[in-house]
């Protein structure tokens, strides 16, 4: 029995470090998170003139217009005249404008636009100082078990640019850690998968004020793996400019969550 409890743990210690891997690269891509250097609301702007991004950029019923965009590219191809503009949804390498290495990343936010710049030569990526990241440990991999909602619920947080939003929670997420029972509000994913943002006792002291979780799809009986070692942090604590939500009601555990990433590393 030890040794094939030794054998489980050593398998999800290399899925692990393998995960690590990938989750480094992404974060250190030329247009991975840290590259982000603006995220720019249109109401703020009504002339539609927007810091460092060439153009006028105006809202147009459900679209963005885009004129006067001068030195940009629209699908790769030199601008001209007018672009009707919808929100970008995939990775911002697909993004439909770009200027230079820049992408330019249409967003609409409970019918609010703004465009967020990733730019390669940010000094968040160009001089990140890395992760501290608590070694795997087999204690904060637990079973959980999903229960959802009838329907989502929109809960109004904050969010880190300091306004306030509505978060989707699909369901509860009980499981067993450190001796006690716990529970989190989480939302599901187009995937299935769950994310919880959630906070702990070393939130702020420790660890950043909050962190993200995800898991995969629960099983047909709501069986899923809760591993606080993929805890991750959220854009807002890697560069500024994110929107990240706040931790809803009730997702502030009172045990101290001693795993996965916790903070930038101190320079």
């Amino acid at each position: 029995m030890q040794d094939g409890q030794e054998a489980q743990e050593t398998q999800e210690t290399r899925a692990w470090q393998e995960w690590r891997a990938r989750r480094s690269e992404a974060l250190t891509a030329p247009l991975g998170p840290l590259s982000v250097t603006g995220t720019h609301w249109l109401a703020d702007h009504p002339d539609g003139l927007l810091p460092d991004i060439p153009g006028r950029w105006r809202p147009a019923g459900e679209s963005l217009s885009l004129t006067r965009g001068t030195g940009l590219t629209v699908d790769g191809r030199p601008y001209a005249g007018e672009a009707l503009l919808g929100p970008d949804t995939g990775a911002p390498a697909a993004s439909r404008v770009a200027a230079g290495r820049r992408r330019l990343l249409v967003l609409r936010r409970e019918g609010e636009w703004a465009v967020r710049i990733h730019d390669p030569a940010a000094p968040a990526r160009t001089a990140f100082p890395g992760l501290t990241v608590s070694p795997w440990e087999a204690r904060w991999s637990v079973a959980g078990r999903f229960t959802p909602y009838e329907s989502t619920r929109t809960e109004r947080v904050a969010n880190a640019d300091g306004r306030e939003r509505g978060l989707g929670l699909g369901g509860d997420l009980d499981f067993r850690l450190e001796g006690h029972e716990h529970r989190l509000r989480v939302a599901v994913e187009a995937d299935g998968g769950l994310w919880a943002v959630f906070a702990d006792a070393t939130s702020g002291s420790g660890s950043f004020r909050f962190r993200f979780l995800h898991t995969q799809a629960p099983d047909a009986e709501g069986r899923v793996r809760v591993d606080f070692n993929r805890a991750v942090l959220p854009p807002c604590a890697l560069a500024d400019h994110f929107l990240c939500p706040f931790p809803p009601a009730g997702n502030t555990l009172p045990v101290a969550v001693q795993a996965g990433e916790r903070n930038l590393v101190e320079g």
